[in-house]
């Protein structure tokens, strides 16, 4: 027996076998990681960013127009402000906004993109909430379809990229469709419609500077780190606007009117959209996303009808969806139109064959959905009566949820 042996037997003996034998520690073995929380399926982000990106521009709908607080500006300040505080509490207290600290942010960086960029943001805000006043949600959707058009449009005039003519011809559907809804439009308001066609110029113009200046590695930041920093510029623009336009004869009784609840949860809803981007961009696909935008263009339609009793009429429906054709060609292409609809197809037979009632209730409920939206659009021209008793309902159901105190 070697000395190594017998120094091993001997140790071994002199142990005490009652007493619990430590495992042996390898320090080259990686340590285990614990197991990551588990999240949601993709559907529930979806789902939730669809909700809150609805419900807020429906909430906004019916502060400015249906309670009759028509302060657009004010109420976009109110976001902004909301925003500021919320995102310094998020930044101090939580650790979802840590990823501010890789952005190189200094007070020549903030004065140089930070405040430029900030105010087409404001203007783009304040220019869509006034278009509210004027038009209607479905309407409002609708001329949103050109907004990828603005933004290669100003891409081109910046000198960003080359102009090409062939991805011309590819959004020129886009404005094709956007044009014949406009025509089938039964309430125009041109002012709404510039107002409208204004905040469009201006978010366009927001997302090619944020591209041209902050294109960098290093100054890429999501939605949330984003107002982290526009917010409190935002806020202080829209402030001194404010105090030159609305506020003047903005009263106690105008506020009163609507109800401090309702404006709180206004802002929260807005505030909470902006915290559901940041996980949708996480969980999902620029595939989904794309998908996503335009399943929500197209609920908001079909809830502006029922709930504000815009007429939605079919050649305006007929546009809306050349519109939303060439916005999915526009963004996907064709080669990954293709492969998508092949998966959907092949997912959705697979459904079918592992739910099959399931399948059958969803194909039952599209159903519904479309004759609501041609009896929506009919219905205001050959039963008025009925259909007004029904809006009426609804919009009194809203305004009694949302604490509303007077008209």
């Amino acid at each position: 027996m070697s000395q190594d042996e017998k120094a091993r037997s001997s140790v071994d003996a002199a142990r005490d076998t009652a007493l619990p034998t430590l495992p042996t520690v390898n320090p080259d073995a990686p340590t285990p990681k614990p197991n990551a929380p588990a999240s949601f399926h993709p559907a529930v982000y979806v789902g939730t960013w669809i909700a809150l990106s609805s419900s807020t521009i429906v909430f906004n709908k019916y502060i400015l127009d249906t309670a009759k607080f028509h302060f657009p500006i004010f109420l976009t300040t109110w976001h902004l402000i909301f925003a500021t505080i919320m995102t310094q509490i998020l930044a101090r207290f939580t650790s979802i906004l840590d990823s501010r600290k890789k952005v190189p942010m200094t007070g020549k960086v903030y004065l140089r993109a930070i405040v430029p960029i900030g105010l087409f943001f404001s203007l783009s805000l304040i220019c869509g909430n006034q278009a509210y006043l004027y038009l209607s949600v479905s309407f409002i959707q609708m001329l949103k379809a050109t907004t990828p058009v603005a933004v290669l449009l100003a891409t081109w005039g910046m000198g960003i990229a080359p102009v090409n003519l062939k991805v011309l011809g590819n959004v020129s559907f886009i404005v094709l469709g956007v044009v014949i809804a406009s025509f089938g439009e039964l309430q125009f308001v041109m002012i709404g419609f510039l107002f409208q066609v204004a905040g469009i110029v201006f978010e366009a113009t927001r997302l090619v500077m944020v591209e041209r200046i902050l294109s960098s590695k290093e100054f890429k930041m999501d939605p949330l780190v984003s107002l982290y920093y526009y917010a409190p510029a935002c806020a202080v623009m829209n402030s001194i606007v404010l105090v030159f336009t609305e506020l003047p004869v903005l009263t106690m009784s105008d506020i009163n009117r609507v109800g401090g609840f309702t404006l709180l949860a206004n802002a929260s809803v807005a505030f909470l959209l902006n915290v559901s981007v940041v996980f949708l961009i996480g969980k999902t696909s620029s595939l989904v996303l794309t998908l996503s935008g335009v399943l929500k263009d197209i609920l908001l339609v079909l809830a502006s009808m029922f709930l504000f009793r815009d007429p939605v009429t079919l050649l305006q429906a007929f546009g809306y969806s050349i519109a939303l054709g060439g916005l999915v060609y526009y963004k996907l292409g064709g080669e990954k139109l293709k492969e998508a609809l092949n998966a959907g197809s092949m997912k959705w037979a697979e459904f079918g064959q592992t739910r099959p009632a399931l399948r059958k209730l969803m194909v039952f409920g599209a159903v519904i959905v479309s004759m609501f939206f041609v009896l929506g659009s009919l219905g205001p021209r050959y039963a008025p009566d009925q259909t007004g008793k029904l809006y009426n309902g609804v919009q009194s159901g809203i305004g009694h949820v949302l604490g509303e105190k007077g008209a």
